[in-house]
């Protein structure tokens, strides 16, 4: 595919390769056209101004490989480019590969590194990571991770890898497993949570998710790793993927997350600062799932030495 040009001047045609095939014609415009508001694109695809093989078609089209994608002249007023990661960062996310093959990575999250940039972050973790790898032609991310969680973090360097991989997710057949900190004593016999959850957004742009009968269906599977005084290590297996499901679900059974800001135990996040916890307790420590080849995947990574320090103190 030719180079992406923020500010192209005359028509293009560009090819589709497989890494695009499958995609939505609209989605595929947001990124080639990236800085033209969504408004605008879904505009220039009405009026026709978009064509492939020469023929008018829909916003929901999917592309597929060898099709020729006619797209039309659109400026875009300038706007100031956000510096690229450091050589640092770029460094850190190579030395933070656990698994790679043909058709995917596996990263170990660092936590305090968000996956994407929005909601006030320039630069996240892919886009970092598309920096760093020039020569790739494609990565997506898989599925997220809270920036202050760490841990295993599937990307896909292709399309079709991509959806194979969501699918997996979507029938339930990947399984996700975190190590979390919990503040207060679980309760016993509390293995399996299920409680609607709905995602709401405040007017500061915040998102916030809550318990409520009128949300998703979802269920996390809990079990006691160590009891502690007053704390809790407990092991997370999530059977849905909700937006903040493990930490909505820990407060919802009276335990909230050590060191979670938004759900969490002010007092009890006190008390662990005291021992060097500055983040939130929750880790991504295992995944495993089927590639579309049809091998048998388990990665993991292992509790970061900051979290596992508080625990030494804990006990």
């Amino acid at each position: 595919m030719s180079d992406i040009s923020n500010k192209p001047v005359s028509v293009q045609m560009v090819e589709i390769t497989e890494h695009h095939a499958g995609q939505r014609i609209d989605n595929f415009l947001i990124t080639f056209l990236k800085g033209v508001p969504k408004s605008r694109i879904y505009r220039i695809v009405r009026k026709g101004e978009v064509r492939v093989n020469r023929s008018r078609v829909k916003a929901e089209y999917r592309l597929q490989e060898g099709d020729l994608v006619r797209v039309p002249p659109v400026r875009v007023a300038e706007r100031e480019v956000p510096a690229g990661p450091s050589p640092r960062l770029q460094q850190l996310l190579e030395q933070s590969v656990v698994y790679e093959d043909e058709g995917l990575l596996v990263i170990d999250k660092p936590a305090g590194l968000a996956v994407h940039g929005g909601s006030g972050v320039s630069l996240g973790l892919i886009e970092s990571l598309r920096a760093a790898r020039p020569n790739q032609p494609f990565l997506e991310l898989v599925h997220r991770l809270d920036r202050e969680t760490s841990g295993c973090l599937l990307v896909a360097k292709k399309r079709s890898v991509l959806r194979h991989l969501q699918e997996e997710m979507r029938a339930g057949r990947v399984l996700k497993v975190y190590q979390a900190l919990a503040c207060g004593r679980w309760p016993k016999g509390m293995k399996r949570v299920s409680v609607p959850l709905r995602k709401n957004e405040l007017k500061s742009g915040e998102r916030i998710v809550k318990v409520d009968p009128e949300g998703k269906a979802s269920v996390t599977h809990f079990a006691v790793l160590r009891r502690f005084d007053r704390h809790t290590l407990v092991e997370a297996t999530l059977e849905t993927g909700r937006t903040h499901q493990i930490r909505v679900h820990s407060q919802f059974v009276g335990c909230p997350l050590a060191g979670d800001d938004k759900y969490g135990d002010d007092e009890c996040n006190r008390q662990l600062k005291t021992l060097g916890l500055k983040r939130m307790f929750l880790h991504a420590g295992k995944l495993a799932f089927t590639s579309p080849s049809g091998t048998k995947l388990k990665v993991e990574s292992p509790l970061p030495v900051e979290l596992a320090s508080v625990l030494e103190k804990l006990g």
